[in-house]
């Protein structure tokens, strides 16, 4: 009986369906494919700048006039030193040869109208980072290739040990920078009293500090170390301790043109990475032909791609490293055991050394 009914019941929806079109089942909807990166289009952008270098074939860099460890002309004729070898690594990148410079030097006073009317490419010349020179100025900085900071320096007979012992000094100082004003609120907010002794430029202020024309000189602490190399008996004096402010410097730029802001700040950037790979100037051809690690393989161009966004060829780093150096080397030679300065590293080793400091640079990828 039960199994009558059921088959009733089939033949009863069988008829139902008859007279009707057969409907085909809707698809199934297909799957959305998984995103795993979204799509871009990358391509360089122009730069007026690297046209001007590549037709004249050199790069046209300002820096100081003679400032022992960062630009200084030797018995030759031939320019030497920190903010010198920026401008060398620049050359290489870009031309291919780190020897494609011309010098000119510039005072601190001038430094910045030279670069605005383009009588230089790059300003390489011991300048800090502020607010007012970045966005007043119509002027780039591209990075920091030094973290500095204003100090004293004075005779090691004061036995002095703090710049808050100098109520009612002569101070030799720098006219136009930041120096001087850095000097000002620092006495200020101190209550302090502190008599000027401005000069044009750091040569005047070591001579009138040696001539007790003054007390005590400030600057950085770069260019403080850098004076006293050179005075007569370097250890009758001594930076003090207290650093009065922040003075980040490096490479300044035009800011009517990003692209070449983006080749000077990539190629110190380059010489940073370099360090942290443990690539140098000697290792690396080698590095270049035996590297695995992806890093290492696109900063050398190998891999990747990427001197082409810079408008450069794929060997730009490679050169920048191979000519001139990584940024541990040009450290040590210029400024740091190699030298007359022997400057700490402190606040410029990487960020990753044992003993940390600030260096530290954004990916190539």
């Amino acid at each position: 009986m039960i199994r009558r009914l059921a088959a009733s019941a089939v033949l009863s929806l069988i008829l139902a369906g008859c007279g009707r079109e057969t409907e085909s089942p809707e698809p199934e909807p297909a799957p959305a494919p998984k995103t795993t990166a979204v799509a871009r289009d990358f391509a360089p952008t122009p730069s007026p700048t690297l046209e001007a270098v590549r037709r004249r074939g050199h790069v046209r860099c300002g820096v100081h006039a003679g400032l022992a460890g960062f630009a200084v002309q030797d018995v030759r004729g031939v320019w030497r030193g920190f903010d010198v070898d920026i401008c060398r690594a620049v050359a290489a990148a870009v031309l291919g040869d780190a020897s494609a410079v011309r010098y000119r030097s510039v005072s601190a006073q001038n430094r910045f109208a030279e670069l605005q009317e383009g009588e230089v490419d790059i300003l390489s010349r011991n300048t800090s980072w502020t607010l007012s020179r970045d966005a007043g100025l119509g002027l780039d900085f591209a990075g920091v290739t030094y973290y500095d900071g204003q100090g004293f320096l004075a005779p090691r007979s004061l036995n002095l040990t703090s710049a808050d012992e100098l109520n009612g000094a002569r101070i030799c100082v720098q006219s136009s920078t930041v120096t001087e004003s850095n000097l000002a609120d620092y006495f200020r907010a101190r209550g302090l009293e502190f008599t000027p002794v401005v000069v044009d430029n750091e040569a005047d202020a070591r001579t009138a500090y040696e001539g007790e024309e003054c007390d005590v000189f400030t600057a950085d602490v770069s260019a403080l170390a850098s004076a006293r190399s050179i005075m007569n008996n370097p250890n009758a004096h001594v930076i003090l301790p207290t650093v009065i402010s922040k003075e980040p410097l490096g490479p300044v730029v035009r800011q009517d043109d990003p692209a070449w802001t983006d080749i000077v700040r990539w190629t110190v950037n380059a010489l940073i990475i370099a360090e942290e790979l443990g690539v140098n100037s000697t290792t690396v051809e080698g590095s270049r032909e035996t590297a695995s690690d992806p890093e290492t393989r696109r900063l050398l161009g190998v891999d990747g791609e990427l001197g082409a966004l810079l408008g450069l060829e794929e060997d730009w780093a490679y050169q920048a490293i191979a000519q001139v150096g990584a940024y541990n080397e040009i450290f040590r030679r210029n400024l740091g055991a190699d030298s007359g300065l022997k400057l700490e590293r402190g606040l410029n080793a990487l960020w990753s050394a044992p003993e940390p400091g600030l260096m530290y640079a954004p990916p190539v990828r």
